[in-house]
C-alpha cells in the first residue's frame, strides 16, 4: 500500500478502529520481521526458521494487499494472528533456542497484535489459545529439553536483543500512533458534542418560540369563544362553542408535550410545586376531555375519595398533563362503554401524602407483550390494529418521565379486548388538615355551559391596565373582565404604558413580557422607578405565553406580583384580580367562600377503592365467616369428569361428589381455570382495588393452578401471586394472614416478604383411609395404593417444599389411626399458634368431629377451632373418612 493511500486510510474516520490499528500495525510489523530475517541468514540460522520467516513475510504481505483491497479486514487480522499463533511462535520457540532465544518476546507480540487488532469472542478465543500454547512449549522445554534445536549462546542472546529491541520499536510506534487516533477520535467527540449542544439549544429555542407563538392566537380562540359561551344562546351554537373551545385545550396540550419533550432531553425539565386545589384542577380536566367522551357515547366517571387533603402542595400543571394524557389515552382506544377516573388518598408520613389516581377503561386493551413498551416515546404498540387512531406516540413517555421526576410510580393492569387500568401514585405535601369532602364533577357545567353566567365579583371603583402589543391579546382580557364592571385601559407597548402611569393610578397591571422596544420586564423596573408615577406600588402580574416553570420562576425574581399565562380563562383571570384589589372596592356577587373556594357542582356518590384486597382460588378451604369478614374473592378450580366440568363449590358440592366417586368405574380428575378465565378474575378485582394479592395453592402439585396464575398475573403490573406452597387450609391460614396485613394498611411488597416467611411455619396434613381416591385421581400408582390397602394401613398426607408425600403410616382402627395422628401433630403445644385451628374433613359424621374436638382438647386449647369441610377438589383426591389439623407455628417471642 503506497504512503498516501496508507495514510488516508489510517485517518478515515469512517472506518472501524480496530481494522485501522490492523492494518497500520501490519505494515509496522514488516519492518522488525525483514530486519530479523537479515540477522537469522548472517547468523546462518536454521534453514526451517528461515523458510518460516520467508513464508511468514510473503503471507503477511499478500493478506494485507487482499483484505484492504476486498474489505475483508477482519478476515485478514484472524488469518495473520492464526498464522502467528499456530506456525510463527512455534517455529521460533523449537527452532531458535527455546526459552534462551526471542521467542518469550514473540509470544508477548502475538499477544499485543491479538489485543489490539480482534475483539469480541474470537479476541478471547486466540487470547486462551495462545497461553494454552506458551504453557504447552515451556513445559515441552522443560521435561523434553531434546525437542528444541539448540542455538549457540552468544546467538541466542543477540537474537533476544534484537527481537527486544525490534518489538519494542514497534510497540511503542504503535501506541504513539494509537494515540494520536484516539486523541483525534476525542476531538472529534468534543466538537460533534459542540454541535449537538448548539443543536439543542437551536431547537429547544424553536419549541418555546413555536410555544409562544402558538398560544397567542388559541387564547384569543379560548377567550372569545368563552364570550360566547357567556351570552344566551342556541344550544346548537352552544355545543359548537364548546367543542371549539375543547379543541383548543386539547391543541394547546399537544404543544406543550412536544416541549416537554425537548426539555426532558436535554435535561432542563423542572418541577414547580405549589399549593393547589385538587377539586378545581380535576374541574379543569374533565371540562377539557368530557366533550371528547360523549362524542363517543362514552360513560364519564370521576370519582374523588371525601379524605383528600383539599389542598396539597405539588406541580399542578404537570399533575393536570399527566391525567389529561392518561385521560386522553384512555378516551381514544375505547369505542364503548366506559372511562373513569378514581382519586384517594394512600398512606401518609411526615406530612406527605401518596395520592393515588387511577383511570380505567373498557377499552381494547394491550397484549401483555406490548406492555414493557408503552412508555417509550414516538412508538405506539399494536400499530397494526390501532393505525387509523391518531397520536403522537409521546404522552405516556412524559408521563412516565414526569412520574419518575415527582418520584411517584405508574403501573398498568390490562386484558386484552376488555381494557386497562393505569394507576399513578404521587407523594404530595399535605396543605392544612381540611378534607375534600363528598365531591364529583358535573362534566357538562365544567364543559361550559352557556347563558347562566355570573362573575364572581365586582369593582366598579377598580382600574386597570393591560400592556400588550397584540391587539387580540388587549382585546381579549378586556372582554373577560367586562362583566366584572372594573375600568380597563390598554397600552400596545412598554412606553405607552409608562405614559399612562405617570398620569393614572392603577390598582393592578397586567403586563406581557415579550414586546418590541421595551419588554414587560423593563417596564416593570421603570414603572417601580418611576419619577412622578402613580403607580410604584401598584400589583404587577405577568400575563405571558412563555409557560413554564423556569418561566414562572423567573418572574418570582424579578418582582411579579402573579404570573398568569396564555391562553387565559375568564375564571383564573377573575380570581387573581380579586386576589390583588383592596377588598374595600370589591363586591362578591355570591358568596364569598364559594368564591374562593371554587365550589363545584358534585352528582355522584364517591366509590372508593380499597389499597389491596386478597384473593385465593376454592381449594383454600376458607369458611364463609372468614370469606365475608374480610371479602376475600375466591377463584373456583374445576372437577372434570366425562359428564362435564363443573365449577368447584358452585356447581358441585362434597357430598354429590363423594356419592358419584363410590362408584369405582368413575373418575374425576381436579384442573385450575384457564389464563383468560384467571385475567378476567383479576381484571374485576382491580376495578374495586389498586392491587391484588393471590394466594395460590402449591405451585408444585400436580394440576396446580399457581402457574396459569403467575402466566394471567403478566398482564397486570398490580398483581401479586404468592405460591403458599401449601393447599386447603394450609393455603387459607396465609389468606387470613394476608388479609390482617392488608387491614393494617401494609403495603403489597410488605405482606408478599411476609407470607413468604411464614410459609414454613404452616403445617399442613391429612390422614385418609386409603389412598384409592389419589390413585383415580392420578396423583398417585394404583401399585401403592393397593400394597396400602392389603395392609391395612391408614397413611397421613403431608406437603414437604409444596409437594405431597407420605408423611407416616399407622396400622390398625380408625380410632387408633386418629388418635395417635391428633397426639403426633399436637406433641409440642408450646410451637402452636393457639389462635386458630382448622380441622379440614371430608365425609366425616357430626359424632365423628366431637370425638375429633374431645381428642384436641386433651392436649391444648384452641382460641377457635373450625370444622371445615374440604371443597369437591380436596376430596375427589382423599375420599371419605379424611380430615387434617392444619396449624401454623406460634410467633416468637423477643
Amino acid at each position: 500500500m503506497v504512503p498516501e493511500h496508507f495514510r488516508k486510510y489510517i485517518l478515515d474516520d469512517e472506518r472501524d478502529m480496530h481494522e485501522r490499528l490492523f492494518v497500520m500495525l501490519t505494515h509496522i510489523m514488516l519492518g522488525p520481521w525483514v530486519l530479523t530475517l537479515i540477522e537469522f541468514l548472517f547468523l546462518d540460522s536454521s534453514p526451517i526458521i528461515i523458510y518460516a520467516y520467508i513464508g511468514g513475510l510473503l503471507l503477511m504481505m499478500a493478506v494485507l494487499l487482499l483484505s484492504v483491497r476486498l474489505n475483508k479486514l477482519r478476515t485478514g487480522a484472524i488469518i495473520i494472528a492464526a498464522g502467528a499463533t499456530f506456525v510463527h511462535v512455534p517455529c521460533t520457540f523449537f527452532f531458535a533456542g527455546g526459552v534462551h532465544g526471542d521467542a518469550p518476546l514473540w509470544f508477548l507480540f502475538g499477544i499485543f497484535f491479538i489485543s489490539v487488532c480482534l475483539e469480541g469472542k474470537i479476541k478471547i478465543c486466540f487470547l486462551v489459545l495462545n497461553f494454552l500454547e506458551a504453557v504447552a512449549c515451556w513445559l515441552s522445554s522443560a521435561y523434553t529439553p531434546e525437542r528444541i534445536v539448540a542455538v549457540d549462546e552468544r546467538v541466542g542472546h543477540l537474537h533476544s536483543l534484537s527481537a527486544l529491541i525490534l518489538i519494542g520499536l514497534c510497540i511503542s510506534v504503535m501506541i504513539s500512533i494509537r494515540n494520536r487516533l484516539y486523541n483525534r477520535e476525542v476531538e472529534r467527540s468534543r466538537a460533534q458534542k459542540k454541535e449537538i449542544e448548539s443543536l439543542n439549544r437551536a431547537q429547544n429555542h424553536f419549541f418555546s418560540s413555536m410555544s409562544h407563538e402558538i398560544r397567542t392566537p388559541i387564547n384569543t380562540i379560548i377567550a372569545l369563544n368563552e364570550m360566547i359561551l357567556r351570552e344566551n344562546i342556541s344550544d346548537e351554537v352552544a355545543e359548537d362553542a364548546a367543542n371549539i373551545q375543547s379543541a383548543s385545550k386539547m391543541l394547546l396540550h399537544l404543544i406543550n408535550d412536544i416541549l416537554d419533550m425537548s426539555k426532558f432531553a436535554s435535561g432542563q425539565m423542572q418541577l414547580t410545586p405549589v399549593v393547589y386545589n385538587p377539586g378545581n384542577m380535576l374541574s379543569d380536566i374533565v371540562g377539557m376531555l368530557w366533550i371528547r367522551a360523549k362524542e363517543k357515547n362514552l360513560d364519564f366517571q370521576v370519582n374523588v375519595a371525601p379524605d383528600l387533603p383539599a389542598e396539597l402542595m405539588g406541580d399542578e400543571v404537570r399533575i393536570k398533563q399527566i391525567l389529561i394524557n392518561v385521560l386522553n389515552n384512555a378516551i381514544k382506544y375505547t369505542n364503548k362503554g366506559s372511562v373513569s377516573l378514581s382519586v384517594q388518598s394512600g398512606g401518609a408520613e411526615n406530612g406527605v401524602m401518596n395520592v393515588i389516581y387511577s383511570v380505567s377503561d373498557t377499552g381494547i386493551g394491550i397484549k401483555k407483550e406490548n406492555i414493557p413498551y408503552l412508555f417509550n416515546a414516538f412508538r405506539r404498540v399494536d400499530e397494526e390494529k390501532n393505525r387509523h387512531i391518531e397520536g403522537t406516540g409521546l404522552g405516556l413517555s412524559i408521563v412516565k418521565q414526569f412520574v419518575d421526576l415527582m418520584g411517584g410510580k405508574i403501573t398498568v393492569n390490562s386484558v386484552y379486548t376488555k381494557g386497562s387500568t393505569f394507576v399513578i401514585e404521587i407523594p404530595q405535601k399535605m396543605i392544612g388538615t381540611r378534607q375534600i369532602g363528598e365531591v364529583k364533577i358535573n362534566s357538562e357545567k365544567t364543559a361550559g355551559k352557556h347563558g347562566d353566567y355570573v362573575p364572581g365579583f365586582e369593582a366598579p371603583d377598580a382600574r386597570v391596565l393591560i400592556v400588550d402589543d397584540n391587539a387580540s391579546n388587549l382585546l381579549v382580557v378586556s372582554k373577560l373582565l367586562r362583566a366584572t364592571k372594573v375600568q380597563t385601559d390598554m397600552a400596545a407597548s412598554g412606553e405607552e404604558a409608562l405614559r399612562k402611569t405617570l398620569n393614572t393610578r392603577y390598582h393592578v397591571i397586567f403586563m406581557d413580557h415579550l414586546m418590541p422596544g421595551m419588554d414587560g420586564i423593563e417596564c416593570l423596573k421603570a414603572i417601580r422607578m418611576q419619577i412622578g408615577g402613580y403607580c410604584k406600588h401598584s400589583k404587577i402580574v405577568a400575563l405571558t405565553a412563555n409557560a413554564g416553570s423556569e418561566n414562572k420562576l423567573l418572574y418570582e425574581k424579578e418582582g411579579f406580583d402573579g404570573y398568569l399565562t396564555k391562553p387565559i380563562t375568564g375564571d383564573v383571570l377573575e380570581r387573581e384580580l380579586y386576589r390583588l384589589l383592596p377588598k374595600d372596592i370589591t363586591f362578591v356577587t355570591g358568596s364569598e367562600e364559594n368564591f374562593l373556594q371554587d365550589t363545584i357542582s358534585w352528582m355522584k356518590r364517591e366509590q372508593r377503592k380499597k389499597s389491596v384486597v386478597i384473593t385465593t382460588d376454592s381449594v383454600a378451604d376458607l369458611p364463609q365467616e372468614i370469606i365475608d369478614r374480610y371479602e376475600i374473592a375466591v377463584l373456583p378450580h374445576l372437577v372434570c369428569t366425562p359428564d362435564g366440568n363443573f365449577l368447584d363449590g358452585v356447581e358441585i358440592e362434597t357430598n354429590g361428589l363423594l356419592e358419584y366417586m363410590e362408584d369405582e368405574t368413575h373418575k374425576a380428575v381436579t384442573a385450575a381455570p384457564n389464563v383468560s378465565v384467571m385475567e378476567a378474575f383479576f381484571a374485576k378485582q382491580l376495578s374495586t382495588a389498586n392491587n391484588v394479592i393471590h394466594v395460590s395453592i402449591s405451585g408444585a402439585l400436580t394440576n396446580s393452578g399457581c402457574p396459569i396464575a403467575m402466566e394471567a398475573a403478566r398482564a397486570f403490573d398490580n398483581v401479586t401471586i404468592i405460591d403458599s406452597g401449601h393447599l386447603s387450609s394450609g393455603q387459607g391460614l396465609m389468606v387470613i394472614e394476608a388479609c390482617r396485613l392488608a387491614e393494617e394498611g401494609r403495603s403489597p411488597e410488605e405482606i408478599a416478604a411476609h407470607l413468604k416467611k411464614m410459609q414454613a411455619r404452616i403445617h399442613t396434613s391429612f390422614v385418609v383411609d386409603s389412598l384409592d381416591f389419589l390413585a383415580r385421581a392420578n396423583q398417585l400408582s394404583s401399585r401403592v395404593a393397593g400394597v396400602t390397602k392389603s395392609l391395612l394401613a391408614r397413611p397421613v398426607l403431608t406437603l414437604r417444599h409444596g409437594k405431597m408425600a407420605v408423611g407416616k403410616v399407622y396400622f390398625g382402627s380408625r380410632e387408633r389411626t386418629w388418635k395417635r395422628y391428633i397426639a403426633s401433630v399436637l406433641r409440642q403445644p408450646a410451637s402452636i399458634d393457639k389462635r386458630i385451628l382448622f380441622v379440614t374433613y371430608v365425609g366425616i359424621t357430626k359424632r365423628d368431629m366431637d370425638w375429633i374436638r374431645q381428642q384436641i382438647e386433651e392436649h391444648m386449647t384452641f382460641e377457635k377451632i373450625y370444622f371445615q369441610k374440604a371443597s369437591p377438589v380436596i376430596a375427589v383426591n382423599s375420599g371419605r373418612g379424611t380430615f387434617g389439623l392444619l396449624i401454623r407455628d406460634a410467633d416468637k417471642v423477643r
